[in-house]
């Protein structure tokens, strides 16, 4: 499996009125001559809202396996990243699924297969349902907004947590939030919360997580919550949630599998929020098998 590195896999876009950067690599970006892709949907994998996260942050140790099989792209939401801010005028998740259809437009995209952890599986859901023609399936790691918090606080844990680093930025805050993220506590390094910190602290990056997350609370945008709407999804959907999950509990899982009309439900053990790097291999598998079958 060859290596895929930032700069090589680089690129931006200009999309209606998206400045939109992103990673792309796969079988059906290859030089021609070269074998066709397993299948001709391409894979856009969409990541979360914490701070200072990009597409390459969440998805880096997962983009060799799907290029080796799939067209795929690491898409940085807008606001994350190297793309572009705007004014929040509607609510995030909404502005996040124009973004998506604008890009596959640009793209040349018909369809994409969607994989989405956390805040990217609430905007592939929003997606689904403002553009249900573009979307095939989706695979959500602990998807945000598909579940009323019934059987546990609100806010979570994880979300309490959160909030403490943006108002306190430090390395100990930054640990604490992390902390309730994983099941798995090997994935956590020193570098990893020194790394995510730097991030997460960069010139006005806290005050982009207030808008964002501001964006959905304003009571002029009318957001209707994702799980009143999402019995109207039709698309094949794949929902993965940690056991030992604390930003977004696993009792929410069995709330979204209820709501969702095509849904599959698969929990992992020692897991949390992250998915992706905490089961990377077994999560690689389940996913890639959703796709093609």
């Amino acid at each position: 499996m060859s290596a895929l590195d930032f700069e090589s896999t680089s690129k931006t876009i200009t999309a209606g009125r998206f400045e939109l950067h992103y990673h792309e690599a796969g079988r059906a970006t290859s030089a021609a001559g070269t074998a066709e892709p397993e299948s001709a949907v391409p894979v856009l994998f969409l990541h979360g809202s914490g701070p200072g996260v990009t597409a390459w942050s969440n998805f880096s140790g997962n983009f060799p396996v799907f290029a080796e099989r799939f067209h795929t792209i690491l898409l940085d939401m807008p606001g994350f990243g190297k793309s572009s801010d705007l004014e929040w005028e509607k609510a995030y998740p909404m502005i996040a699924a124009e973004a998506i259809d604008t890009f596959c437009e640009a793209k040349g995209i018909e369809k994409v297969d969607i994989i989405g952890n956390s805040m990217g599986g609430n905007v592939a859901c929003e997606t689904a349902l403002a553009y249900p023609d573009r979307v095939r399936k989706m695979a959500l790691m602990g998807p945000g907004g598909l579940a009323a918090p019934l059987f546990a606080p609100d806010p979570s844990e994880g979300s309490r947590r959160l909030f403490e680093f943006l108002a306190d930025p430090t390395d100990e805050k930054m640990s604490a939030w992390v902390d309730t993220m994983v099941g798995n506590k090997k994935v956590v390094s020193p570098e990893l919360i020194r790394a995510r910190t730097e991030a997460a602290t960069a010139p006005g990056a806290v005050e982009r997580m207030y808008s964002i997350f501001g964006s959905i609370l304003k009571p002029e945008n009318a957001y209707t919550p994702l799980y009143a709407r999402a019995s109207q999804i039709r698309q094949e959907t794949l929902l993965i949630w940690g056991r030992d999950d604390r930003m977004l509990p696993y009792e929410q899982a069995h709330f979204a599998f209820r709501q969702l009309p095509k849904a599959e439900l698969h929990a992992f053990s020692r897991c949390g929020h992250w998915a992706m790097i905490e089961q990377k291999d077994k999560f690689e598998r389940l996913v890639i098998d959703f796709l093609l079958n």
